[in-house]
This record gives structure tokens, C-alpha cells and sequence, in this order.
């Protein structure tokens, strides 16, 4: 928190070294995918308006969700393989014709990446007081690591239209949850026509255990500023909001590389 910065006069001298229990990253790598003809899935209503359209504009992309494997490597101690399949919210806009206004649909696509990653052993067995009875079972829980994904947001590079499927379409399986994003049902064998989109990914992968730290004590975190109430009228409310000039005057190149 910005506002509980030490002042001058105590940032020397820490009161005592405690020990606390806090989440280390034993290991992490980042990564750039640039994902080529990933197969767009549509429901069945969508997909009826890819058949008729006879061009493609990619729009925008989200991650819609990932799901992670955390398995250790054998032979290897330490080690472990990290199975990320993530799930994309692909947007489109469908054009029937030459002179036709564009029809927007969403697809699902998906990727999946395995990497490697430190992580150290760990043999004991985890027991807490927040686990009911019925929950906590005689084995505890497992001294597993934990992985961490940090997805920015997709670059949406391009999309193509075509005629039928590709040679060389491999399979998908798409979790139910993801497919009730896009109305529970989606077409996979009844496509005239099928869409193959162009993503920009960058991940951030991280291995994590807890641990126990020793590190210095300074204070205790108490803040110094007061909480603003809000108002119920909205042109007050309003009146709080700085005026937005970047909107009206962007920034020129001279000051992008200033601040770089």
C-alpha cells in the first residue's frame, strides 16, 4: 500500500524478526506464443452464419479460462511438468457479401503448453483447522507445489474462412463450463465452413510452496488515510473525476520514448 510507507525516522531500525508463513516462488519462467490456425468453435446458431459468410474480420480475443496440471517428473526430484490448456473467447465479424454489413459471433478456441519447472519435494502432510471433519481425510493434503499462470490479454492477429475442415485439424475437448459461456452446445461435425484464428500470447508460469521467512519487523500496518465516502448525488460524484485530456490529446512519439 502506497500510504504505509516507513517514514525517515524508523526505516533503519526494525523492532524485532518475526516469522511468517508466505507463498515463495521457487521457479518461473515467461513465454511468447504466437498460436497459428487454432480452429474456432461455434454454437449451432453461430455456425449457421459462418456457413453463409464468405469473409472473415478477427475483432478481439479473451482468455476465458486455464486449466492447470501439476505433476511430478519422475526420475527427476524436484521437478515438475506444468499442463496448461487455456480456453479463448474468440470475436469475429461475419460479411455475407462485398457491399454486406458485418454479422459479429463469438467462438471458443484453444491451446494447450507444457513446461518445466523447479519446485523442490516436500514429504510432509498438511492438516489445518479451517478443514471440517468430512473434508479432512487421514491422509492430508499432499505436499504438492503449487502453479501459478499469469495470462496478459491476447493480441488478435488475424482469421481465415474455409471451405470444409483441414487435413490436419487435431482434436478438441472443451470443458462444459467453458461451453456454457457460448450457450452449452457447440457444432463440431455439421461445418461447411470453418474458421482458423491467429493469437498473440505472453504467460507468466510460476512454481509455489509455502513456506516459513524470517524477516524484519518494522510496525504495524496502520493507515493514515481517511476513507472517502461517496456521494449520493452523481453530479457530485462526477465533479471528483479529473478531466480525461489524454483522451482528447494523445501522447506523440517524443513522449512515449521520454517515459520509456
Amino acid at each position: 500500500m502506497a500510504d504505509n510507507v516507513l517514514n525517515n525516522e524508523n526505516k533503519d531500525c526494525f523492532k524485532e524478526a518475526v516469522c511468517i508463513n508466505a507463498e515463495r516462488v521457487y521457479d518461473s519462467c515467461s513465454d511468447k506464443d504466437c498460436i497459428e490456425d487454432a480452429r474456432v468453435y461455434f454454437s449451432k446458431e453461430a455456425q449457421e452464419k459462418v456457413n453463409m459468410a464468405s469473409s472473415i474480420r478477427i475483432k478481439d480475443v479473451n482468455v476465458i479460462s486455464t486449466y492447470i496440471d501439476l505433476q511430478p517428473i519422475p526420475f527427476n526430484r524436484g521437478f515438475y511438468s506444468v499442463d496448461l490448456s487455456f480456453y479463448f473467447d474468440v470475436c469475429l465479424e461475419l460479411f455475407m457479401g462485398p457491399s454486406s454489413c458485418g454479422t459479429v459471433v463469438h467462438g471458443v478456441t484453444s491451446f494447450q503448453k507444457k513446461v518445466i519447472l523447479f519446485g523442490s519435494e516436500g514429504s510432509v502432510k498438511v492438516f489445518t483447522s479451517t478443514e471440517n471433519c468430512e473434508e479432512q481425510n487421514l491422509t492430508g493434503s499432499k505436499s504438492l507445489p503449487k502453479a501459478v499462470v499469469q495470462v496478459a490479454k491476447p493480441i488478435a492477429l488475424s482469421a481465415d474462412i474455409y471451405e470444409g475442415k483441414k487435413l490436419c485439424d487435431p482434436c478438441c475437448v472443451i470443458p462444459d463450463n467453458v461451453c456454457k459461456c457460448f450457450g452449452g452446445d457447440i457444432e463440431f461435425e455439421k461445418c461447411d465452413k470453418t474458421v482458423y484464428a491467429t493469437i498473440g500470447l505472453f504467460i507468466i508460469v510460476q512454481i509455489i510452496r509455502n513456506t516459513q521467512m524470517l524477516i524484519p519487523a518494522y510496525d504495524f500496518c496502520i493507515p493514515d488515510k481517511e476513507c472517502v465516502t461517496g456521494s449520493d448525488n452523481p453530479c457530485e460524484l462526477f465533479k471528483q473525476i479529473d478531466f480525461p485530456l489524454n483522451e482528447f490529446f494523445p501522447q506523440g512519439i517524443r513522449d512515449c520514448e521520454e517515459k520509456c
